[in-house]
């Protein structure tokens, strides 16, 4: 049995090089971009075997759930494995993934989370924002047809079927300065107050003051951010902040006159 990865890009040049070169193992990798203006594209082609990868370019839409169908739909293998650009696959997990599929140990299970580590101002994450992601993971290895995935934004593979866990780990690149963490923010922040707009949820004046306090307090001392040093302290101040632009810019949505 064979592997697809799925790869979403949007102006990747210094990420997508790992990416792609983690993904030696798969039979075919599927590369939808939205419509890059740096070099991803030139590095995509020089890099990328081209007898298994596969471009296609798609704009996004503020709509990551329906691009991650898409690549689902192209995917000519049974299973399929979801990757960013700023992640690579460890050999570990390479080597586990190839063998679920090729072994059929998967009987029991159509989709599968794989834990992830992130790595911000050089150092490993391992408590507050990330902290689930690393101990339980996230559904990033499926079987086609098993499920779709859905949410505009932090969007979520839903399956009727039991997942199953892998052992093996992500590694992760996010934000590599902090000028593209607070232009990320910014723009991830949009994306979600949209999508909570779109569904008939207002915000208010209390949850634009207390939903950041509330979510730094929880990764930073309840989750133990601070056992990270300083990144662990400007990744949960990061990310309380991307809460109070969610429930500000709502709150602007829902009141326009």
């Amino acid at each position: 049995m064979k592997i697809s990865a799925v790869i979403l890009t949007k102006n990747e040049e210094y990420n997508i090089k790992r990416c792609l070169e983690s993904l030696d193992f798969c039979d075919e990798i599927i590369i939808i971009d939205d419509y890059s203006t740096d070099k991803t594209i030139d590095i995509i082609n020089n890099v990328g075997n081209k007898n298994i990868c596969s471009l296609h370019k798609r704009k996004l839409n503020n709509d990551f759930a329906s691009q991650r169908n898409f690549g689902l739909k192209k995917a000519s293998n049974e299973w399929v494995l979801f990757i960013d650009a700023d992640e690579e696959v460890t050999k570990e997990l390479a080597k586990e993934v190839r063998s679920y599929v090729l072994d059929c140990e998967w009987k029991e299970s159509e989709a599968f989370y794989i834990k992830r580590r992130d790595f911000f101002w050089g150092k490993e994450l391992k408590y507050g924002e990330v902290k689930k992601v690393r101990e339980q993971g996230i559904i990033r290895l499926v079987k086609k047809n098993s499920g779709q995935w859905v949410g505009a934004v932090h969007e979520v593979f839903y399956s009727n079927e039991k997942a199953g866990q892998l052992k093996g780990f992500l590694n992760h690149y996010p934000h590599p300065t902090l000028k593209e963490f607070i232009d990320d923010v910014n723009r991830y922040s949009s994306i979600r107050a949209e999508e909570l707009f779109n569904q008939g949820i207002g915000s208010n004046v209390f949850q634009i003051i207390f939903f950041p306090f509330g979510k730094f307090f929880y990764n930073y001392f309840f989750n133990l951010g601070f056992l990270d040093g300083p990144a662990g302290f400007a990744y949960a101040f990061m990310m309380s902040f991307h809460s109070f632009l969610v429930r500000a810019k709502l709150y602007q949505m829902t009141n326009k006159k």
